[in-house]
């Protein structure tokens, strides 16, 4: 559904739009209210809609509209999302998706090998297992090129069936039909190492991370845990009050982030007095990004975690998603952010403790982790 709440600019821009058609004042209306740009802009949808003699997707041309302002800005960070992608994105904000329960990967030519089924899932349900192969969907063949459009063959609204030709490690064919439902996802994967080290990997700081983090810990602590290890490689980040509340959690009282607009205001998060006294180690990557990444940040500078991995980006800003009138939005940048003492990661990055790479034998960042870990 679309949001049908408009605000005063929307009202405005209306108002300003249905001047320009109407009158030729309204362009100088229009210049003084959004300048020569902002005018220049309006007025050129205005020529199309009203002039233009060809056929086109009046959306289409809005979305490539948008998504060419918004590159424009030279920020990396800020996006322009379409409907459907909009609504994809709030889902999976949600740690909620509509699919089968099953996670794919794209390295066999033959089609979509499952990598992992989601337990109670309806792939679950319907007897599909890890190692086998999703070579057709709904008759679509999903060999080659055509694996990569597998995924989104395969959702579809809840309660709907899909067909799946589905091929086993022995080489037998069979069809399934599964029925797509609505399915959340754990943000969290916790388990107790040897030596009594409590690890825990955090997905995402999309909804309820927080709390699953917490007690992910809080169980590893019951269980004996004497350090911790957190897994933020892969991690692009989230929301922020989960990063603050993941923060307050762990760390003693005290400021513990900072995010300034662009008029300069500020706005300090304070930590209350409880806290988690263990050793910790972060591990990341270079697909650790934005909360991650403080998340790791802010641990070193309090003294109570060192970081393992490899080099990140330097992600030092805040985005905000606005939602649009027909149905898309745009992701900007809108705050940078700081530590509790004032310092930016932009164009720095992670100050690493030991810098550690994958050498494909082994989780060899884990095991430096466990090795700073020992008494």
């Amino acid at each position: 559904m679309r949001n049908k709440r408009f605000s005063a600019l929307h009202l405005l821009l209306a108002v300003v739009v249905t001047l320009v058609v109407t009158a030729g004042g309204g362009l100088l209306l229009l210049r003084a209210v959004l300048g020569e740009e902002g005018a220049s802009l309006i007025e050129a949808f205005v020529r199309i809609r009203t002039q233009f003699v060809g056929e086109y997707d009046e959306t289409e041309v809005v979305d490539s509209a948008l998504e060419g302002m918004v590159d424009g800005l030279g920020d990396r960070w800020s996006h322009y999302l379409t409907q459907e992608e909009y609504q994809e994105q709030n889902q999976r904000r949600q740690n909620r998706y509509v699919g089968i329960g099953v996670t794919v990967s794209y390295e066999r030519e033959e089609g979509l090998l499952i990598t992992e089924v989601t337990a109670g899932g309806p792939a679950e349900a319907a007897g599909l297992q890890p190692g086998e192969l999703i070579t057709a969907v709904d008759g679509s063949s999903l060999a080659g090129e055509g694996r990569y459009d597998g995924p989104e063959l395969i959702q579809g609204e809840a309660g709907t069936t899909v067909e799946l030709t589905v091929q086993d490690s022995a080489g037998n064919v069979r069809t399934v039909k599964v029925e797509r439902a609505d399915l959340e996802t754990d943000p969290v994967e916790s388990e107790m190492l040897e030596g009594n080290v409590g690890y825990v990997h955090l997905l995402n700081f999309y909804d309820n991370s927080a709390d699953r983090l917490e007690e992910a810990v809080t169980e590893l602590m019951d269980q004996g845990a004497e350090a911790l290890v957190f897994d933020m490689r892969d991690n692009g980040g989230g929301y922020l009050h989960e990063l603050t509340d993941m923060l307050d959690f762990l760390l003693p009282e005290g400021p513990i982030f900072i995010t300034r607009d662009k008029a300069g205001h500020e706005e300090i998060t304070n930590s209350d007095a409880s806290c988690v006294e263990l050793p910790m180690v972060v591990l990341v990557n270079a697909d650790t990004y934005s909360a991650a990444e403080f998340f790791a940040a802010e641990l070193q500078e309090q003294g109570v975690a060192q970081i393992v991995g490899e080099p990140t980006s330097g992600k030092g800003y805040s985005q905000q998603t606005f939602a649009l009138p027909h149905g898309g939005a745009i992701s900007i940048s809108t705050a940078a952010y700081f530590t509790g003492n004032g310092t930016s990661l932009i164009g720095t990055g992670l100050t690493l403790d030991q810098e550690v790479y994958q050498t494909g034998e082994g989780d060899t960042q884990l095991e430096a982790a466990l090795k700073l870990l020992e008494p």
